[in-house]
């Protein structure tokens, strides 16, 4: 099994930021500043699975010579593995567009997930060795690690190891994620009209987030009874109601932080919080600091 991975320079016209955080395991940055396409290119064997996140912007993959491209949005994700062929990637960045991949063998993948083959629908043994492909949105929690992957500027002497445990975390919470598109596996979810509900309850939440309904109000909304509202939303989207709009508002008021238009107090109300003291409690919940700390250290790093 071949397990350095080689750019094709005959190809690559820019090169990915490559990080090797274990055997078998790759984490490849790309940030297009600049204000016209960059294409980048590399040599991946058949032995790899790949995970691509468009943090932001939007790209494309070009396959079979730019005979085939296929899209890959902000906050989207996609999976490509074929264990018949080899799988360069050739990747077309848009202007402003940030990508992050992750290339592991399947080997070094197997071991992660020796237990849990059946829950990881391409490890089980039908489909061990059949191509995959799976797309995705990137969820609040990851799009955090992502941009801490992508944005790093610590000492370069503990990149590696920061690298490793953010790779980690990362598909720890992709596959943390519920099947949301195995319907067969939920009755509930085969009537389409309920899925199409469940989702304008998610959209209702995230609308009115500074105030968001009751759980009784937001199921008499979409019509659904709130068993079926609970079991749906856990279904689709891998968390409840509440901790999925927490998530949410945790990730949009990191953001206005980021932004640097509003201070602590008028963000916490942005997202919901009637006093500052309940926000910097929430933040502190979710990112193990206080906003006005996370501040500082985006200041910090930028000097």
């Amino acid at each position: 099994m071949k397990e350095e991975i080689t750019i094709n320079k005959s190809v690559a016209k820019r090169a990915f930021d490559e990080t090797k955080v274990d055997d078998g395991f790759f984490v490849l940055t790309y940030k297009n500043e600049l204000s016209d396409l960059q294409s980048v290119a590399k040599e991946i064997d058949s032995d790899y699975i790949q995970f691509h996140f468009c943090v932001k912007g939007s790209s494309q993959f070009v396959f079979n010579a730019g005979r085939y491209r296929l899209d890959i949005l902000e906050e989207n994700s996609l999976l490509l593995y074929n264990p018949q062929r080899d799988l360069p990637i050739c990747l077309d960045i848009n202007p402003q567009s940030w990508m992050v991949s992750i290339l592991i063998s399947i080997k070094k993948f197997h071991g992660l997930f020796s237990q849990e083959a059946d829950y990881i629908s391409f490890l089980n043994q039908d489909n061990k060795d059949k191509k995959y492909y799976k797309d995705g949105n990137i969820s609040p929690s990851m799009a955090i690690v992502l941009n801490q992957l992508i944005n790093y500027n610590l000492n370069s002497s503990i990149k590696n190891l920061y690298y490793k445990g953010k790779a980690y975390e990362l598909l720890s919470l992709y596959f943390n994620r519920s099947e949301e598109a195995d319907i067969e596996q939920c009755p509930f979810l085969v009537d389409e009209t309920n899925v199409i509900k469940i989702r304008k309850a998610k959209e209702i939440i995230i609308a009115r987030m500074a105030e968001p309904p009751s759980l009784q109000e937001l199921a008499d909304e979409i019509g659904l009874n709130i068993k079926k509202l609970k079991e749906g939303f856990k279904q689709i989207y891998g968390d409840s109601v509440f901790s999925f709009l927490f998530d949410y508002k945790m990730e949009v008021a990191r953001k206005l932080l980021e932004a640097g238009n509003d201070n602590v107090n008028e963000v916490g109300h942005k997202v919901g919080y009637s006093t500052s003291s309940h926000f910097i409690a929430a933040f502190k919940k979710k990112y193990g600091t206080t906003p006005k700390k996370y501040v500082m250290s985006l200041t910090q790093q930028q000097l």
